[in-house]
């Protein structure tokens, strides 16, 4: 089977969580504004996970470049996954969360389950 549709995938990804970090470091005020949602008392709060989430979005590019050689980079990525939406449904689950961030968690629900499809196929013998 191909492995074009991982490189895709990881680019797509590479250029949501790249977005997402642009967004949340130049714009945060703005977006909590339009959002609702009390801002925190700093913005370094929001700046520090924002800048995570550009190295992470450079992290995927390359994967996305070489999926084979840089499987073991996935994992670090579906733990991210796994850390965001963990805690999401969390808070959720135990006393609340601003509905500003359920649909980027269950986005990463999503990319969670086709990295672990992709980390499979690269896995295999022969893959190429």
């Amino acid at each position: 089977m191909s492995i074009k549709w991982i490189k895709v995938l990881f680019a797509i990804c590479a250029l949501y969580d790249g977005l997402l970090g642009f967004v949340f470091l130049f714009i945060p005020a703005a977006l909590y504004r339009i959002a609702g949602v009390v801002p925190p008392n700093h913005y370094g709060y929001v700046q520090f996970p924002a800048l995570l989430l550009i190295v992470f979005g450079v992290m995927f590019l390359r994967i996305a470049a070489d999926p084979v050689a840089r499987r073991e980079q996935m994992v670090y990525g579906m733990a991210l996954k796994v850390s965001y939406f963990g805690l999401v449904f969390w808070y959720q689950v135990h006393g609340g969360v601003p509905s500003l961030w359920i649909p980027w968690a269950w986005s990463d629900v999503v990319f969670l389950l086709l990295f672990l499809m992709a980390w499979r196929q690269v896995s295999r013998p022969g893959t190429v």
